[in-house]
């Protein structure tokens, strides 16, 4: 079971949110979200059980529970959402034609 943690320390590492959930049954996976431009951790993590009865007694146990002054959240991961395609089409004016390259020294 994939487990969604929120509300944690920023100061919190993989290891420690793994021994955090170790006493309730497997781990076999811990991380946080990390900012992609800093690295520093964006305060919620992902914790995955393989055992379903495991991964529901420490979400009983884990839920509002202070960990370095903050009460942690903790619920079943939802599945990630399927997301549109971004358009990153540049701006630029549109005065070209389809399959029209851009010269520098032509003025429209």
């Amino acid at each position: 079971m994939n487990l969604y943690v929120s509300n944690l320390p920023y100061t919190l590492t993989d290891e420690d949110l793994q021994s955090e959930f170790a006493p309730f049954g497997n781990v076999s996976s811990a991380r946080l979200v990390k900012d992609r431009e800093t690295g520093r951790s964006r305060g919620f993590g992902f914790v995955e059980m393989p055992v379903e009865t495991e991964a529901l007694t420490a979400i009983n146990a884990l839920n509002g529970k202070d960990v370095g002054g903050r009460p942690l959240r903790v619920i079943e991961a939802r599945p990630k959402e399927e997301r549109p395609p971004r358009n990153f089409g540049g701006g630029g004016g549109g005065k070209r034609g389809q399959g029209e390259s851009w010269d520098r020294n032509k003025r429209s």
